[in-house]
C-alpha cells in the first residue's frame, strides 16, 4: 500500500523506467518472455510512446521510445548497460527458457548459486539485462554469504 496520494492503479512507488529502441515492441517482448501485463500506452505524434508502463510480478516497469533529441538513449545507443533489472520469479528455469525463446540472448545460464538462488542473466532485444531468481532456501546472513561466497568456485 502506497502512502503517496493518486499514484495510479498497478504503480510503485520505484520502478524502472526503460528507454528502449522499439518500445512497443518491447512490450510485445515482456509479456512473451516475462508474463507481463500492459498497464498504459501513450504515443506521441510521430507514433513513438512518450510514456507507456507494465506490470510484472507485482511491479511496475516503465517505458519509453529512445529520443535523442531529448537526450533518452537507449542500451543498444550507449553500447551496452550497467544495470541489470533482478527479477524473482516461481521458476528460474521456465522464465530463463521462455525469454530466450522470445528473442532473449543468454548470458549466464541458469545455475545454483551459493547464496542460495537459481539465478541466470539474459538480455533482451533492447540491450537491457534481465536476472531471473528462484529462491532456493531460507534467507542467509551476511555472514553466511560471506562464508559460502569463500568456498565458491571462482568465475576467473
Amino acid at each position: 500500500m502506497s502512502d503517496v496520494p493518486n499514484l495510479p492503479e498497478g504503480m510503485h512507488q520505484l520502478s524502472p523506467h526503460l528507454v528502449c529502441d522499439g518500445a512497443a515492441d518491447a512490450i510485445g517482448f515482456y509479456v512473451q518472455a516475462f508474463g507481463a501485463r500492459e498497464l498504459i500506452r501513450i504515443p506521441g505524434d510521430d507514433g513513438r510512446l512518450m510514456h507507456a508502463a507494465v506490470s510484472m510480478n507485482g511491479s511496475s516497469v516503465l517505458l519509453v521510445d529512445e529520443n535523442r533529441e531529448y537526450g533518452l538513449l537507449s542500451p543498444k545507443a550507449l553500447g551496452g548497460t550497467p544495470v541489470t533489472v533482478h527479477l524473482v520469479v516461481a521458476d528460474a528455469d521456465a522464465t530463463y527458457d521462455r525469454a530466450v525463446a522470445a528473442g532473449a540472448t543468454a548470458r549466464m545460464p541458469v545455475a545454483e548459486m551459493f547464496w542460495g538462488d537459481r539465478y541466470g542473466v539474459l538480455e533482451d532485444p533492447f540491450g537491457h539485462l534481465w536476472s531471473v531468481a528462484t529462491p532456493q532456501r531460507a534467507p542467509m546472513s551476511a555472514e553466511a554469504i560471506a562464508q559460502a561466497a569463500a568456498t565458491a568456485p571462482s568465475a576467473s
